[in-house]
């Protein structure tokens, strides 16, 4: 098995975890002689997803798609996402019984809830006959497998997640700051659930990277709080390196990726028990999870950093990579 598809509707120039880990994975198997070819937006005419402009949805892609599957004749399909194109590429492989995988990043049920009035149960009975098919259904954590297993989802995969250890890199000089730094980074948008960080009533200075259709409205009802927006690479590292403690609130994401690479840079986390967090953060070692965020907070910042850094060191892209290949199912296997 040579050549690998992988088709997502999330991709550059988007700024998120699902394409961090794409675009990541994708380098990875290149690196293993992979063939990877990414069917995503880029290139096809799209409009912006209501709500969130910066997505956007290549509506009309769908014969496109299946010409490009058919033309490539891949070893191996993988579906990243639930959108259009990833329906597109659905349709193509039941028609020509060509077995795939799939896999679940958001929890797009909550997500679409927030959103328009559309019961949960739909959503999750839409995803039930979208991944249904699929020889397995990729998912980050246990605590994620657990919960979709309670709702009759079946044929679950394990696909972890890595960090860039040599990016995000602990300073084991560092000094607390005074008033200590509180960090949040990543999309700035309602399912991250920011505005629980941002309302409440701590010591510390709040600083906020990223953007997002929720920023203008944050800025505006929050003018105490630092808002530093995007930052890339060394810059983003830098930001991190610097916190004393990163402020994650999502309670939709399943796993996290910034949550590692704060812990890659020593710096404790503090979060709600929801899936991602349960799986990657143990109270009093590497932050602490609690339903009071405030004092999720309090005992993170108590934490040791250089044990944040040594937990990180369990993770990295080329053990999630050869997670990933494991995983997949070849057209020869069928």
């Amino acid at each position: 098995m040579r050549s690998v598809v992988i088709v997502t509707d999330a991709w550059f120039p988007q700024v998120n975890g699902v394409v961090r880990t794409l675009s990541t994975t994708k380098a990875e198997l290149e690196k293993e002689g992979y063939q990877v070819t990414v069917i995503s937006p880029d290139g096809y005419r799209s409009v912006p997803c209501p709500t969130y402009p910066e997505i956007r949805l290549a509506l009309f892609a769908s014969k496109s798609v299946g010409r490009r599957l058919s033309g490539l004749q891949p070893d191996a399909v993988h579906i990243a996402t639930e959108g259009p194109l990833g329906l597109a590429a659905r349709r193509w492989c039941r028609a020509h019984r060509f077995p795939f995988t799939t896999s679940y990043h958001t929890r797009f049920p909550e997500y679409v809830r927030l959103r328009a009035p559309i019961p949960i149960s739909w959503s999750y009975a839409f995803l039930r006959w979208f991944h249904g098919p699929a020889h397995r259904m990729l998912v980050a954590t246990q605590s994620m497998e657990n919960e979709l297993l309670s709702r009759g989802f079946k044929n679950i995969g394990r696909w972890s997640r890595g960090v860039d250890l040599e990016l995000f890199t602990n300073d084991s000089q560092h000094q607390r700051s005074k008033p200590p730094i509180l960090l949040y980074a990543g999309r700035v948008a309602p399912e991250k659930n920011i505005s629980a960080f941002l309302e409440l009533d701590c010591v510390g200075t709040k600083r906020v990277v990223g953007g997002g259709p929720e920023l203008k409205a944050l800025i505006e009802k929050y003018p105490e709080v630092e808002f530093v927006g995007y930052k890339h690479g060394p810059e983003l590292a830098l930001e991190v390196r610097q916190a004393d403690c990163f402020v994650f609130p999502s309670r939709t994401d399943t796993f996290g990726l910034v949550i590692l690479e704060a812990l890659a840079s020593g710096v404790p986390v503090a979060a709600y028990p929801a899936p991602g967090p349960l799986d990657l953060i143990e109270n009093g070692h590497n932050g602490w999870v609690s339903e009071d965020l405030n004092h999720a907070i309090n005992e993170a910042l108590k934490v040791d950093r250089d044990a944040c850094r040594k937990f990180a060191e369990r993770f990295s892209w080329e053990n999630c990579t050869a997670q990933f290949i494991s995983q997949l199912r070849p057209v020869e296997a069928n």
